[in-house]
């Protein structure tokens, strides 16, 4: 019961190829069985009033049941007929309409159902406007065509010459029009699916890069503690696996959220970066943040920062070989704009030279700027490496240009 229920919640069907062409074989059985419909009330006059009732009624009794089979068959197999089936469908409607004036009366062939051949020529051509071979159609079209005239004979009144010309006519249009509904409606079909395929694998592609981002810190700081070390340096590291544990057990539980210093859509911008200087003090990182206090950002930006920040001063450490890494916070009264600078006097390097890594391509840059922060980096071999982050993107903060992957050196990153 429940499947016959919902054979006709065309509404409900999804917007797919298959759900267009299930909805095809609705409407080719609602127009073969409506004219059925149509059919069944003037069939015991038409029987009477023909000349050869015998005659009259195989016609009929085939029309009604290649349209109640043809009805069957779209539904169970949730499409239009296919070639064969049309071909096989017009070839009765032509048989049916050279055999008119044999089975019907001349004043008959004209207004009334008693005449049900054109009236079902009608509904085959509306309903084999889903043909696929366009050669298929508009032959058979024309034999439909022909085979109406045949059927007029010459025992027509020259009163109704228009009204001849005007039901070839309408098979005409109505096939044309038959037609553009269902390729049109196919086309939109195939977009539809052609866009969720594109969207399903964006979707994939980003939840890839998220992955990738989530855990780039944690797979930076499992390798170190994989190294030698003393324990001083390793206990520093086991507190800041915890951290990046933490966000990627929560990445993994679908429930990542924003670092937040617990006080509603937004965070600290002062704790969000002391956080994360205090987890590289052995750094001797040199915080100045005091020109930020009482600034607030939201949430998903601190979260952002916070990722960023952490891997910027893990590939201090892994790389740059700097003594002193100096973080400083400077604000814009009454804007409440603000700048975030990262400098270490490491190594440095050749920006035009080297190939960025994934944790300054998504990690710093990436992710800062999708989350509407700009980003500028600046180094020279020997001279070390700033990092500027600023509330408000500049010139250096628009989408990310084809020379922008080309840093790594001190900001490389770790294996």
């Amino acid at each position: 019961m429940r499947s016959l229920s919902g054979l006709w919640r065309v509404a409900e069907l999804p917007t797919t190829r298959a759900g267009v062409e299930r909805a095809f074989s609705y409407f080719t059985a609602g127009v073969r069985l409506g004219t059925v419909a149509q059919m069944v009330p003037a069939v015991q006059l038409g029987a009477a009033r023909a000349p050869h009732e015998a005659g009259y009624l195989v016609c009929w009794g085939a029309a009604a049941l290649a349209a109640v089979a043809v009805s069957v068959v779209t539904l169970v197999r949730r499409r239009p007929p296919g070639t064969v089936v049309s071909v096989l469908d017009f070839g009765l409607a032509c048989a049916l309409l050279v055999l008119g004036p044999l089975v019907l009366a001349p004043w008959d062939r004209f207004g009334t159902w008693t005449a049900f051949q054109p009236g079902y020529a009608l509904s085959v051509i509306i309903t084999a406007g889903g043909v696929r071979a366009l050669g298929v159609w508009a032959g058979s079209l024309l034999a439909v065509s022909v085979c109406y005239v045949v059927y007029l004979g010459g025992d027509v009144g020259s009163e109704m010459t228009s009204t001849a010309v005007g039901n070839v006519l309408t098979y005409v249009v109505y096939a044309l029009v038959a037609r553009m509904f269902f390729g049109y409606t196919r086309r939109i079909a195939r977009d539809a699916d052609a866009s969720r395929a594109r969207a399903a694998e964006l979707a994939r592609r980003e939840e890839e890069r998220r992955a990738q981002v989530m855990m780039h810190n944690g797979v930076a700081v499992m390798r170190l503690l994989t190294e030698q070390g003393d324990d001083v340096s390793r206990a520093r590291l086991v507190g800041q696996a915890e951290v990046e544990l933490r966000r990627m057990r929560s990445y993994l539980r679908g429930t990542e959220g924003c670092a937040s210093d617990g006080e509603g859509p937004s965070a600290g911008l002062v704790p969000t970066v002391g956080r994360v200087c205090e987890r590289f003090a052995d750094l001797n990182v040199v915080a100045s943040l005091d020109l930020g206090t009482g600034l607030r950002i939201p949430a998903a930006q601190a979260e952002a920062l916070e990722r960023a920040l952490g891997s910027v001063l893990l590939n201090v450490r892994v790389h740059a070989r700097a003594h002193e890494v100096v973080v400083h916070l400077d604000a814009t009264e009454p804007e409440g704009a603000w700048t975030l600078t990262v400098h270490d006097d490491g190594v440095g390097f050749d920006p035009a030279s080297v190939t960025a890594g994934l944790g300054l391509r998504e990690v710093v840059v990436g992710e800062l700027r999708r989350r509407g922060l700009g980003v500028g980096i600046v180094s020279a071999v020997g001279e070390g490496t700033t990092v500027t982050v600023r509330s408000r993107p500049g010139p250096e903060a628009g989408p990310p240009g084809p020379a922008q992957p080309t840093v790594r050196a001190a900001f490389a990153d770790a294996p």
